[in-house]
């Protein structure tokens, strides 16, 4: 019976890969033992137990980015997660360890090490984090959502996924999705969303250009995000929701999407073969940009600017794109071909590699 020590956490990005991974495994073999290592106050601490999986807790250690009374401290903490770590790998006969970033993967892979147990590195975005930067000097195997992500002996191996999103069928379902958000499945619809708290630069946009999009002919579902004040105008064509836990239908709807760009958004939609054009987040480092570069590469997707994006940026820029047939059924082809469902199975082949050769 194998046992299996996934770590990671902090945020959904980190948190639903490794999730998928797990039930996969669990699914594959009832036996086994799956344990999840992840810090007390990550979305981890929530999601996991939610699922059903054991989680270990381990510090939150912080890599000091400037010196301080934190970076003096920090050699001290990270010797004391390690030690955390080994004692769960111990305790529990941990077989190999597979890492997906965040705070939890850092002293997981530097105790995988030190007990003598192979270790995996998955990084879900196209620009690193240091956790997965470090752990990839010494992995068994790392994987990579996208192409171009300089990671060190890093596989394309795309994203773990939904198991609804991998499933979907979206011809299939479309009937089901209008009947859903309450729109014309005969009629083309623009998807609109930033993620579960929104986006401010998007929903002001929007709020200046909606009647453009309906005056094209298409129908617009907009997800506002949970915090938003944005007010529903209640017109027939346009639906808006605060917040849609079935973004499966969604996605069997959407003939254009306009989101932001962060990587399991990406990695969904390009698995499902959508074309969209991504406004990346313009706070952070860049990694939104990189994301969504393999599908614009690709000829699946275009970048718009978040700083200029405003409703005169949906008339001039996406509107035109409404009533380009041929150019949305060109970028339609082209994303066909620019994700994949698979990126379960390719971690999983990762591990199992890892355990062969151990």
């Amino acid at each position: 019976m194998t046992s299996y020590l996934l770590a990671g956490g902090g945020t959904a990005g980190h948190v639903n890969p490794l999730l998928a991974v797990a039930d996969a495994l669990r699914e594959r073999d009832a036996d086994a033992t799956l344990l999840v290592l992840g810090t007390a106050e990550g979305l981890e601490s929530r999601l996991v137990p939610e699922r059903g999986y054991e989680l270990l807790i381990v510090d939150k250690v912080p890599f000091p980015r400037r010196p301080n009374r934190q970076a003096l401290a920090f050699p001290a903490r990270f010797r004391r997660a390690v030690a955390q770590v080994r004692e769960h790998i111990r305790r529990h006969g941990v077989d190999v360890v597979v890492g997906f970033g965040g705070y939890a993967s850092a002293p997981a892979y530097v105790a995988a090490r030190r007990e003598g147990v192979p270790f995996v590195v998955h990084e879900a975005n196209a620009k690193p984090g240091l956790a997965n930067v470090l752990g990839a000097r010494r992995a068994s195997a790392v994987g990579v959502a996208f192409a171009g992500t300089p990671l060190r002996s890093g596989e394309v191996v795309g994203m773990p996924l939904r198991r609804e999103v991998i499933a979907l069928d979206r011809a299939a379902s479309r009937a089901e999705a209008a009947a859903h958000f309450g729109l014309d499945a005969e009629r083309p619809v623009l998807l609109v969303f930033g993620g579960s708290l929104g986006a401010q630069r998007l929903n002001d946009a929007f709020r200046d250009s909606w009647q453009d999009v309906l005056a094209a002919g298409w129908q617009l579902l907009h997800v506002t995000g949970e915090r938003s004040d944005l007010a529903d105008p209640g017109v027939e064509g346009y639906t808006m929701r605060r917040y849609v836990d079935r973004m499966d239908l969604a996605f069997a709807l959407a003939n254009l999407i306009v989101s932001r760009s962060g990587a399991a958004t990406v990695s969904e939609i390009s698995a499902l073969g959508i074309p969209a054009l991504y406004v990346p987040y313009s706070v952070g480092n860049g990694e939104q940009r990189l994301n969504a570069s393999s599908a614009v590469a690709a000829g699946a997707a275009e970048l718009l600017d978040d700083a200029t994006f405003d409703g005169d940026a949906v008339r001039r820029i996406v509107v035109p794109l409404l009533g380009d047939d041929e150019r949305i059924a060109r970028m339609a082809a082209a994303a066909e071909n620019a994700g994949t469902r698979t990126g379960t199975e390719n971690v999983i082949a990762l591990i199992d590699r890892a355990l062969v050769t151990a």
